[in-house]
């Protein structure tokens, strides 16, 4: 390998570097962006899907809400010990420490998250428990997804390379984006 190939080759990485931490940046921020947003539209109106277009309107995909999807969780777990081992002393453990089965607990939270509240009904009694120590609340932090429509990724390229996008996506890299003006 000649020094001008490895010039050639260090200088390419460095360019796509460089460009490539430009769009990283552009990217988290539309991103947060677009979290905001859809928080708000599924808070105000229910909806949890939009379509991403083309500034002449062309659909390139769809993106949709995910996760934050509620379940019981064990949020005190001495306040949900305790209450379990009273409360079903037939599931309770002995142990160096005193605990419920697991399987138990298990059974207990999936209920909970099946009916959205953290109550159980004693199926011996009929009785209705509220549980300490459990919250019903997202899994998981709430995000979105970017699905792109068949041929979607084509049109984003066709649009970038007719010079269109770039003042809309990355306008730090649009042509003219360095120039003072005279």
């Amino acid at each position: 390998m000649s020094a001008e190939d490895i010039k050639q080759a260090t200088t390419r990485e460095a360019l796509l570097k460089a460009l490539l931490d430009e769009v990283k940046a552009a990217y988290e921020e539309a991103r947060t962006e677009v979290q905001h947003h859809l928080d708000a539209a599924q808070e105000a109106s229910g909806a949890r899907q939009f379509n991403a277009e083309l500034p002449d309107g062309r659909k390139v995909g769809t993106v949709s809400l995910t996760g934050g999807e509620p379940a019981a969780q064990v949020t005190d777990r001495a306040a949900f010990i305790a209450w379990a081992r009273e409360t079903f002393p037939a599931e309770r453990v002995t142990r160096i420490v005193k605990d419920v089965r697991e399987a138990f607990a298990e059974r207990l939270l999936d209920e909970m998250t099946a009916a959205g509240v953290p109550q159980v009904v004693d199926p011996t009694s009929g009785e209705v428990h509220e549980v300490p120590g459990v919250e019903i609340r997202p899994t998981r932090k709430r995000s979105h997804s970017v699905r792109f429509a068949k041929g979607g990724r084509e049109l984003v390229g066709e649009a970038w390379r007719s010079g269109g996008l770039a003042p809309l996506v990355l306008p730090a890299l649009a042509p003219g984006a360095g120039d003072e003006a005279a």
